[in-house]
């Protein structure tokens, strides 16, 4: 049990269940849910274990559903869809579809689970083109049934109707994409910000171009640095749309032709560490953009205060969240999202640290939490400045991402798990992650 402990992404959901339990069918799943609910026995779900959630795929003193066995992948060259189980991370999605020369609109870190990714909606780096991750599943196979409303609300909804012990997606021709990261000193940052912006107000223009911009503290250098990932996904070299941010002076930059999943690996977060992180969704406005940098500045000088120099990570992030990103789900049948509701092109804002010690997390924790409120309130001081939705795959466990989808999509959910969980086992016996408030 402890090597499968020790094997989480974060320590921060390194807790200990009373036992592990590792199903090696969709069959066993079920049996092992009824005998929990017969038992009254909470219970977590383990797919990928990256989430860094304290208890979101694991439990203290319960029972752990490790799928770590649930791995197969199948690509149907008939079909072009690929079926796969929810104990595999991205990367071996990517390694057995680059052998039929195909790819799928999945995950940026090749580590990150398939099913938490697919159920929290999956941002990646196909969206602006191919939707989110959970718009290019075709069908779940989920424990206790299937149906078209549960199809939907799988699409963004988390875990809150039923075990999905596999999924269906489609899958594209592969090819090499365009990308890599790059890194520039600190006194750059005003102009890269101003190129995240326009790139997010260009997107529709240029949808096979995506970016994530970071401000970073960087150990190695004891100081904070601006860089970003960038890909291209069709392979084309010096995209107009990077023509700003290639201008900034580089301490580092990487940038070539390369398979999708060598791309992950370079965008790849340290295993073993205390992770926080928060997020929220903004107008895309450069005036909040130099508030979060402001407030990030603000965060590294008191983890300083508080942790050797050096010991500490932290990330400061912008993605594009442009209006058009909306426009897939419809032509493929919707989702819960919600994302439609937003009246402006935004940014996915995210604030994250990575400490060494439980204590340095508390810390860090009250730090970042303030961090982003002031960034929040900032931003409603702007007209449109402060977007409602949040990325439930980024959120701490005090947000509700669920209630920011609408109240016609949170209603929706409601009837649905009323129908297919009655006794509202998914609310009280499997609670980690996000549920529906009753």
């Amino acid at each position: 049990m402890e090597k499968r402990i020790t094997s989480y992404f974060s320590n921060t959901t390194k807790v200990k269940p009373a036992c592990i339990i590792r199903p090696e069918s969709a069959g066993q799943v079920s049996e092992v849910v009824k005998t929990l609910v017969s038992a009254q026995q909470k219970f977590a779900v383990r797919s990928g274990g990256h989430a860094p959630l304290r208890e979101s795929n694991n439990i203290n003193g319960g029972v752990t559903l490790d799928f770590g066995s649930l791995n197969g992948i199948r690509y149907d060259a008939n079909t072009d869809l690929a079926t796969f189980g929810p104990g595999v991370c991205w990367k071996d999605v990517y390694q057995a579809l680059q052998q039929h020369g195909r790819i799928g609109a999945g995950g940026r870190e090749d580590d990150t689970g398939v099913a938490g990714f697919l159920l929290g909606g999956g941002n990646t780096w196909y969206t602006a083109h191919k939707g989110f991750g959970c718009d290019n599943v075709v069908s779940y196979k989920i424990q206790n049934g299937s149906h078209k409303d549960l199809f939907r609300v799988l699409k963004g909804g988390s875990n809150n109707f039923g075990i999905v012990v596999g999924f269906t997606m489609m899958t594209f021709p592969s090819n090499d994409i365009w990308g890599g990261t790059t890194l520039s000193s600190k006194e750059y940052i005003p102009e890269a910000i101003r190129a995240i912006s326009e790139l997010t107000t260009n997107f529709p223009e240029n949808p096979h171009s995506s970016l994530i911009g970071a401000v970073n503290y960087i150990p190695q250098f004891k100081d904070i640095g601006v860089g970003a990932a960038i890909v291209e996904t069709r392979g084309v070299e010096d995209a107009l749309a990077f023509a700003r941010w290639e201008k900034l002076p580089k301490m580092v930059s990487i940038l070539q032709k390369k398979l999708i999943l060598a791309m992950g690996l370079e965008t790849a977060l340290p295993y073993n560490m205390f992770d926080t992180w928060f997020t929220s969704t903004v107008k895309n406005d450069v005036r909040i953009m130099e508030k979060a940098v402001e407030v990030h500045e603000g965060l590294v000088n008191d983890l300083k205060s508080f942790i050797s120099d050096g010991e500490f990570l932290t990330q400061c992030l912008f993605q594009p969240l442009p209006m058009n990103f909306a426009q897939r789900p419809v032509a493929v049948g919707g989702n819960v999202l919600g994302i439609e509701r937003n009246k402006s092109d935004g940014l996915l804002f995210q604030l994250d640290t990575m400490v060494n010690t439980s204590e340095q997390n508390n810390f860090a924790y009250q730090k970042v939490n303030s961090g982003v409120q002031a960034i929040k309130e900032f931003a409603a001081t702007i007209e449109g400045g402060l977007l409602d939705w949040v990325y439930l795959n980024y959120a701490d466990q005090s947000y509700d991402p669920l209630g920011s989808y609408g109240i016609e999509n949170v209603n929706f959910m409601k009837g649905v798990a009323a129908t297919y969980d009655p006794k509202r086992v998914f609310q009280q016996l499997f609670p980690g992650g996000f549920k529906l408030h009753a």
